[in-house]
């Protein structure tokens, strides 16, 4: 006989209470074992292929560490100095790019800016700021994140986790399986496969279109002979998971700064404005629908507030598992509002009696079998 619904909502409240918890207590702590999850269940399917084509789990593991050690010494040896020297100089180089633009603008537009104007004077203050604090926001960004992260942990722990939770993830999730409440094992795998394919979707696809996004938009910017070509096209790869953001904040940006660098070459600043709308058109019409698929369930406005919420709460542990919560709050949610559709609270007293959304979900993976 199964637990009343109290007292298993009771049990389940203790245990989301208890992991929010550990959250907070131990957020720089698990850090490492967090990136290292996320390392795992990224490259899972590559080790499920290979070992359909052959290979063992250890094998398929080995393997794909010793790719993956490759690709992160190359892109440590060849993008990264680039990158650090790109930003440095970018900073020291805001505050003259500002006095440009108000140079430029007062001598096109002088009744806008005058000495009085609101404009004016806020351009002066954003050039003053930028120049007193932005080398020094920037130290205290990468000092911080230094002190959080912890470099050497995480060059030493998260390749070590990802190895370990690789070669054992599917043993480890046929435990959790035997782990499950009997009663509710059928409902809890349907919905862990949603999630699974929602984060999958997400995760996995996105992560891969920011990839290839910000490597797309990062070569060509330089090959344009941007001067910033490297970091502009990495922040707009970055954010590219939030749909138009990546390429309308990175367009601005790219453009922006070819303005001052292009003035008068406008095949250039073309090129440049051309590099993000054929951007677009690849990922909105191959990348996305290839990688990611329709039925991401994620919506952007929902994501947003997800990643606030739990970076504001967490730092950057809640920034890191703020997409598979939502993902799972939001199968969740629309769990339950099936089973409220299924309810006489929606239905009421006078509706025929039929299958409940659980018992349709059980009854789905028992016609799987």
């Amino acid at each position: 006989m199964a637990l009343p619904v109290k007292d298993q909502m009771k049990y389940w409240g203790i245990a989301a209470a208890v992991f929010f918890v550990l959250m907070w207590f131990l957020g720089d702590v698990i850090l490492p074992f967090v990136l290292g999850g996320a390392v795992a269940y990224f490259l899972d399917p590559i080790a499920d292929r290979l070992e359909r084509a052959g290979l063992s789990r250890a094998m398929a593991t080995a393997v794909i560490t010793i790719v993956a050690v490759l690709i992160f010494t190359l892109v440590a040896l060849l993008v990264v100095p680039t990158l650090i020297e790109q930003t440095l100089s970018l900073i020291d180089t805001a505050p003259q790019l500002f006095n440009d633009l108000r140079s430029f603008l007062t001598a096109r537009f002088p009744d806008i800016l005058d000495q009085g104007s609101t404009l004016h004077q806020s351009l002066e203050a954003i050039g003053n700021t930028i120049q007193s604090k932005g080398g020094e926001v920037f130290n205290t960004v990468l000092t911080s994140a230094l002190s959080i992260i912890n470099v050497i942990m995480l060059l030493v722990i998260v390749p070590v986790v990802a190895f370990y939770l690789l070669y054992d993830w599917d043993n480890m999730m046929a435990k959790i399986d035997e782990l499950l409440p009997r009663d509710h094992a059928p409902v809890v795998r349907r919905l862990a496969r949603d999630i699974d394919k929602t984060l999958a979707g997400f995760i996995r696809g996105m992560g891969t279109v920011c990839v290839i996004l910000g490597t797309y938009y990062a070569v060509t910017l330089m090959l344009v002979g941007l001067q910033f070509g490297l970091v502009v096209g990495s922040i707009a790869g970055l954010i590219t998971f939030i749909p138009y953001v990546g390429a309308v904040i990175g367009g601005a940006l790219a453009i922006g700064l070819g303005l001052f660098q292009f003035w008068g070459d406008w095949v250039s600043l073309g090129l440049v404005a051309g590099i993000f709308v054929l951007g677009q058109v690849i990922e909105g019409n191959i990348l996305t629908p290839k990688l990611v698929g329709d039925s991401v369930g994620l919506h952007p406005v929902w994501l947003i507030f997800a990643l606030s919420v739990f970076g504001t709460l967490f730092g950057f542990v809640g920034m890191l598992v703020a997409v598979p919560v939502a993902a799972a709050l939001g199968v969740i949610a629309r769990f339950a509002a099936d089973q409220y559709r299924d309810s006489l609270l929606y239905q009421g007293t006078s509706a025929s009696t039929g299958p409940s959304a659980s018992q349709r979900l059980v009854e789905q993976d028992a016609a799987k079998k």
